[in-house]
């Protein structure tokens, strides 16, 4: 974080970036579109970009700053971060190593361990390997029941509990219809998932109430983050304030860890036993009035046009450089 002045952001033409061609494309087009439309119903100079049909590059001397609302691979994996800095264009969230730490799960988790940050134990699904050896290597290391999800994605998308090896293979087997390259398969930790966001407010970094969610089926999926009728959900969290304090105080350890800017959610599980464990971080939490973290902004007392104003002010108190 620096302590360069932040221009007023009313003289600023805002680019709102959302779209793109990632499986995430439909929250971030409402991530984009809800953020665009509070900053122009607070008066402000905002404009829309998919960046599906408009290049980082067509966007020079159209805008003065990008508010990003972009959601998985090309978006959130330092990708856009990259072309954004090559085109001296300032922008919201992380740079490009926090952003591609942030997304790639292996080398996330191995950080974690190295940090002596709980998190659950995993493998990497290699795209050479056979369906047989992995389901050996889980066998062998992980047990049942396991989780398998992208290497680099969110939104529970191409994610789900296998029970046992059959419906392991099956898993894998439909990951061949899929767009990412790479998936892991975790241990499977029952428990209540969590979230924390983190934002920066006036130079100094706010640690946000913890949200919880106990979702109708048997774990937090895709259906259920876009469907409120599946799910229940407290913030400030049900969970005693321990753990609560704890969760917040790992978040800002991975806040630190990867290098991260401007604004992070981490996500937990909370175990019965006690055991509090990260999942994974999103350096470009969604946007959208009714996500987690404008639901946890609110929790703090930030209504969801200032959030986004706050967000937008980030993009200039990154230091001079950034990796």
């Amino acid at each position: 974080m620096t302590t360069a002045m932040v221009p007023d952001i009313r003289t600023l033409r805002i680019g709102v970036l959302c779209g793109g061609s990632s499986p995430e494309r439909p929250g971030s087009i409402a991530s984009g579109e809800q953020a665009s439309k509070a900053l122009t119903a607070s008066g402000l100079d905002a404009e829309l970009f998919d960046t599906a049909d408009t290049s980082v590059h067509a966007l020079n001397g159209r805008i003065d700053v990008a508010l990003l609302g972009l959601h998985g691979l090309g978006g959130e994996d330092g990708k856009v971060q990259g072309a954004l800095d090559t085109a001296a264009i300032p922008y919201t969230g992380s740079g490009v190593l926090a952003s591609a730490l942030g997304m790639y799960k292996p080398t996330f988790k191995e950080l974690l361990t190295y940090n002596h940050i709980d998190t659950p134990r995993w493998i990497v699904v290699s795209p050479d390997a056979t369906i047989e050896s992995t389901l050996s290597v889980v066998r062998n290391t992980l047990g049942y029941p396991a989780f398998l999800k992208p290497s680099s994605g969110g939104g529970s998308l191409a994610a789900g509990i296998a029970h046992d090896e059959a419906q392991l293979r099956d898993l894998i087997e439909a990951t061949k219809s899929d767009p990412y390259a790479e998936y892991l398969v975790e241990e499977y930790v029952p428990g209540l998932a969590c979230t924390v966001g983190l934002v920066e407010i006036d130079g100094q970094v706010k640690t946000l109430p913890v949200h919880d969610v106990e979702p109708v089926g048997e774990f937090y999926d895709y259906a259920a983050k876009h469907n409120p009728d599946l799910r229940t959900e407290h913030c400030p969290s049900i969970l005693t304030g321990p753990t609560t304090n704890s969760m917040q105080y790992l978040a800002r350890r991975v806040w630190h860890m990867i290098g991260a800017h401007g604004v992070l959610r981490v996500d937990f599980l909370a175990g019965a036993s006690g055991r509090v464990t990260v999942l994974e971080c999103n350096t470009l939490p969604g946007l959208s009035e009714q996500g987690n973290l404008a639901i946890m902004a609110r929790a703090a007392g930030i209504p969801y046009p200032a959030l986004v104003q706050h967000v937008v002010r980030t993009a200039f108190t990154k230091s001079p450089y950034l990796p």
